[in-house]
């Protein structure tokens, strides 16, 4: 089987005009934005030293290893920034939890816009309530995994790289063992984002071409996946480069603006409509590409059954 990158890019790129240049409907932008800003809510030593200079580096990195010892005395010895910080925790939670259910949905009214060219929010919304519910609680619950990790992680680097550090008696820093927590978390964002992207790309248009939920739609995935693992993951390395590249773009045209479409940018809703053609593009280019694979792969309908939506 022949997997192209650039071909499903031209249709993406010709997708994204006739959409959204032919013609030139402000309000549609408006709209498909919106649904773009919803869906993308949370998605973003030398040996030869003297001693004086050795021991300032010691010095240096047993306060480093001290920090959470120290932060958990201050916040001790602070009852009341304590319990303060206790509440904004819970409230960002709280909030985060609010704004992936959000997210969730608006994935399914986004990629509903680009399959059908259409500009709807309120259908979409209503008809995907299953699917972006199942979504939310996987995102929520893979959220929380990744969340655990984390906190275990900094707890082993910090506990481990202490007690190596003490065990050579603060003769020199665990250069070594630090490079290789740093590689295991590296490899570690790295499947957290491959995850992600497969999520966002591959997953959700599953669950959105055959109704059915988050788990169901990864286990359908997974059999392709399996079976073309150098395509995929060389996809994660294309859309990070197009990613570099779209963001170069921007800088650049937020500097021939003097800085002016870099602070419009920074507008959340008004930054997403301004770089609409780019979302939209990604968007369709993930379905492009995944159509290559065959037509239970495919999710854009026939073309007699694309009449526009309304809100």
């Amino acid at each position: 089987m022949d997997i192209a990158y650039f071909e499903p890019l031209r249709r993406a790129w010709s997708r994204m005009k006739e959409a959204l240049f032919r013609p030139f409907n402000l309000n549609k932008w408006f709209v498909v934005g919106f649904n773009a800003f919803l869906a993308g809510l949370i998605d973003y030593g030398n040996r030869g030293s003297g001693s004086g200079s050795r021991g300032g580096r010691d010095l240096n990195f047993r306060e480093f290893l001290n920090i959470p010892h120290k932060v958990w005395d201050w916040l001790m010895s602070h009852p009341g920034w304590f319990i303060a910080i206790i509440f904004v925790g819970l409230f960002l939670i709280a909030l985060t939890i609010v704004l992936t259910w959000v997210s969730s949905r608006g994935k399914f009214m986004f990629l509903d816009n680009v399959v059908r060219d259409s500009a709807a929010i309120v259908k979409p919304w209503k008809q995907y309530k299953k699917e972006g519910n199942s979504l939310f609680l996987w995102r929520l619950g893979f959220g929380l995994i990744c969340f655990v990790l984390f906190i275990l992680f900094i707890v082993l680097f910090f506990s481990a790289t202490t007690n190596i550090y003490q065990a050579n008696y603060y003769s020199h820093v665990p250069i070594v063992f630090i490079i290789w927590m740093g590689l295991f978390f590296l490899f570690g964002a790295i499947v957290t984002g491959y995850i992600a992207l497969y999520l966002k790309d591959f997953v959700v248009p599953l669950m959105y071409k055959n109704n059915i939920t988050t788990c169901q739609a990864w286990k359908r995935f997974l059999t392709i996946f399996k079976q073309h693992i150098l395509h995929f993951l060389f996809y994660g390395l294309f859309i990070f480069g197009l990613s570099f590249l779209v963001i170069i773009s921007i800088i650049i045209a937020g500097l021939l603006t003097c800085c002016v479409g870099i602070l419009l940018l920074i507008i959340p809703y008004i930054g997403t409509v301004l770089t609409l053609p780019f979302w939209y593009t990604f968007r369709a280019f993930s379905l492009e590409y995944f159509a290559q694979f065959g037509p239970d792969y495919n999710v854009f309908p026939p073309a007699e059954e694309l009449p526009a939506a309304s809100l």
